[in-house]
């Protein structure tokens, strides 16, 4: 039947080359490729924030954070704060 429906015309008829099955196909690579761009943008989101929290605390070899004394320590140590600092900021941390 010509100009029944969406036969004839690119391709979307439903008994075109690739039929119902293409359809679902492409409808299934669209959603897989959505989907790993949504993931993409969310793995590169937390890697930039979580570099950026990094550059303000001391980091230990197994990627956590230290205690508050070693980071107080390590503030001393770099010069960043003064021993009346130092020894101020770990009374209040104990």
């Amino acid at each position: 039947m010509p100009g029944f429906g969406w036969g004839g015309c690119c391709g979307f008829g439903g008994l075109g080359s690739y039929g119902w099955i293409g359809w679902i196909v492409n409808i299934a690579l669209s959603a897989v490729i959505l989907i790993g761009l949504v993931l993409l943008v969310i793995w590169a989101v937390r890697r930039i924030t979580n570099s950026q929290k990094g550059s303000m605390y001391v980091a230990d070899q197994s990627g956590g954070l230290n205690t508050a004394q070693d980071i107080l320590q390590a503030r001393y140590a770099r010069g960043e704060i003064t021993r009346e600092e130092y020894q101020r900021m770990l009374d209040d941390v104990r």
